[in-house]
């Protein structure tokens, strides 16, 4: 290609709304310009790299017997009603109507889709397994669309999904996309640290993110500065730790914290208690009814783990009003002392659950709410003023407590999500009817996996990861073009005459080489070739007299010179090399 037919539109200054380092360079270098909140038109070079990522995607899909589909984004809303999902996806969605006022969705992601082919065309154990996939748009209405590609309200994902008999089947379905997704992220020179994590809205048992650290992600991830302990926040864990228990308790006391209202107040507070002698008393709804969730006064809960413990996404704080008919008392004032979840009348509505985290067992000679507002108990013990109905970890582990697989502490990285695979089990096929027959004849469920890359967002994280002053610097299996050939002086025949001939012999190699034909200063060319990222540009200038030309590598920014005539052979050998 010729730079002098191609449509590159940099920008010398760093746009004003840039968020972060993609971001900002995707636009400089003439990628990508965007067209609404959360919503970029691809131009030239971004489609380029998007089909590279594509492909290599492609490729480590064939490799484990994946086929590929292309599904509807447009989506029947009942498809969603069948698996509970209409719902719980919450604002994010984008929901319409047509003409005839039948109500439609646009595609967040695809399980009901996949799942209702695999109902309507699998029928018998000896299908199976089955691992489909396909690249499509997806849709979601992001609260706050922000840094470019990284959180958009339209984008391509590549989403799989694995069917199989039984979970021996999926362990192996899971593990096939495991490997599948470190091959993908090794070639396109992407790090990458492999972190438990939640299943959230998806479901399932058992899901794992590929992260990317980098200051410009949005999730915290925790690691141990010891072993190989890696976890999203939301799914980290620490090692146990327990309050500590008084050698005697003392009676119970109820005793008067006029105005306070939060856990700082009462640690202030003239006869209060320090923030881990206090247990926070939480009230939320949960699938309709009203659970209490008890915390050490200096931690925090984790809305995670409680989705998990409650077994519903289903999950909101209840208001004041609830709170006040349930317990008498307004937030600040809350606890759990004498509060029986089996108690239900028409005047006082039910707690149905009380639930504590696993760090207060066993304590005593604690603060908590008395149900009366401005007032407070002292000397709780949890075993004998409470009836807790279950302990389950609920809170956000923090920076520096023990790692649960060693000896080390943890620590706080900020981590961008660039891949994540689910065990979804029997989610969907149980609620869509999706079943086969097995060898006895017998309907079972079918087991399924979900599996997702997205990809514009793969190609944003590999410009966090790989760029400098100068501009972003491109793996060259996904560059969009791999060489830039740059003729300093395009009036001198010899030099022209020269680039040519390089220009077509890499040609006929098959290599993605750019020709920098413009009638611009080497001092431009350079620049503008560096900001968008090509791995290798071979300068052709005065040197040429004496058979030399300069070979410039983009990664590191070293220059050798190289024999005229060797030159492509080395470009050649580069390229093998990586």
């Amino acid at each position: 290609m010729r730079w002098s037919k191609l449509f590159i539109p940099t920008i010398k200054e760093n746009p004003a709304a840039a968020e972060s380092p993609s971001h900002r360079l995707l636009l400089r270098g003439g990628f990508i310009r965007g067209l609404g909140s959360g919503i970029y038109s691809l131009l030239p070079l971004a489609y380029k790299v998007r089909l590279k990522i594509i492909n290599i995607i492609r490729q480590q899909m064939s490799a484990i017997s994946a086929q590929e589909f292309l599904l509807p984004a447009l989506h029947p809303a009942e498809v969603w009603q069948e698996s509970g999902r209409l719902d719980t996806m919450g604002e994010i969605m984008f929901k319409l109507k047509d003409r005839k006022g039948a109500p439609l969705v646009l595609g967040t992601t695809h399980e009901e889709i996949f799942t209702a082919v695999a109902r309507d065309g699998l029928a018998s154990y000896r299908q199976l397994p089955q691992i489909w996939y396909q690249f499509q748009t997806k849709y979601r209405d992001e609260l706050r669309p922000k840094a470019g590609l990284l959180r958009v309200r339209e984008f391509t994902m590549k989403d799989s999904y694995s069917f199989d008999l039984d979970f021996a089947g999926l362990d192996q379905s899971f593990e096939a996309h495991r490997q599948a997704y470190c091959n993908t992220f090794k070639a396109v020179g992407l790090p990458y640290l492999m972190v438990e994590a939640s299943s959230g809205a998806m479901g399932g048992s058992q899901s794992v993110e590929f992260m990317l650290l980098t200051d410009s992600g949005e999730d915290l991830v925790v690691t141990c500065s010891n072993c190989t302990y890696a976890a999203n926040l939301e799914k980290a864990i620490a090692k146990p730790i327990a309050t500590a228990k008084a050698s005697e308790n003392s009676a119970l006391e109820k005793f008067a914290t006029p105005g306070v209202r939060t856990i700082e107040d009462l640690a202030k507070f003239n006869g209060g208690a320090k923030a881990d002698s206090q247990i926070k008393t939480l009230v939320y709804s949960a699938a309709g009814s009203l659970k209490l969730f008890l915390l050490r006064g200096d931690h925090e809960l984790n809305l995670s783990k409680l989705a998990e413990v409650c077994r519903t996404a289903d999950l909101r704080p209840a208001t004041e009003d609830e709170i006040f008919k349930a317990l008498g008392a307004h937030p600040g004032s809350l606890g759990a002392v004498a509060v029986n979840s089996a108690v239900n009348t028409k005047d006082q509505p039910q707690i149905s659950e009380i639930i504590a985290d696993l760090v207060l067992q066993g304590a005593s000679e604690m603060v908590t709410g008395a149900n009366v507002d401005d007032f407070h108990y002292r000397h709780v013990s949890i075993e004998r003023d409470m009836q807790v109905d279950k302990f389950a970890d609920l809170r956000v582990v923090k920076e520096g407590e023990g790692c649960p697989n060693c000896e080390g502490d943890l620590k706080y990285s900020k981590g961008l999500e660039i891949g994540h695979i689910f065990k979804l089990g029997l989610k969907y096929s149980e609620s869509m009817g999706a079943h086969v027959l097995d060898s006895n004849g017998e309907r079972r469920p079918l087991v399924m996996g979900s599996y997702g890359i997205g990809v514009e967002r793969l190609m944003a994280a590999c410009v966090e990861s790989s760029h400098d002053e100068k501009g972003i610097i491109w793996h060259p299996s996904i560059a969009p073009f791999q060489v830039v050939v740059t003729p300093t002086d395009i009036s001198d025949s010899a030099i022209l005459e020269y680039a040519e001939e390089v220009y077509h012999k890499l040609i006929e190699l098959k290599i993605d080489v750019l020709l920098d034909d413009r009638h611009e200063r080497a001092g431009i060319k350079f620049a503008e070739s560096e900001l968008i990222g090509i791995p290798y540009r071979l300068t052709v200038g005065k040197k040429l007299v004496d058979g030399k030309v300069e070979l410039l590598t983009r990664k590191g920014r070293t220059i050798e010179e190289v024999p005229a005539d060797q030159a492509v052979a080395k470009i050649v050998a580069l390229l093998s090399s990586v």
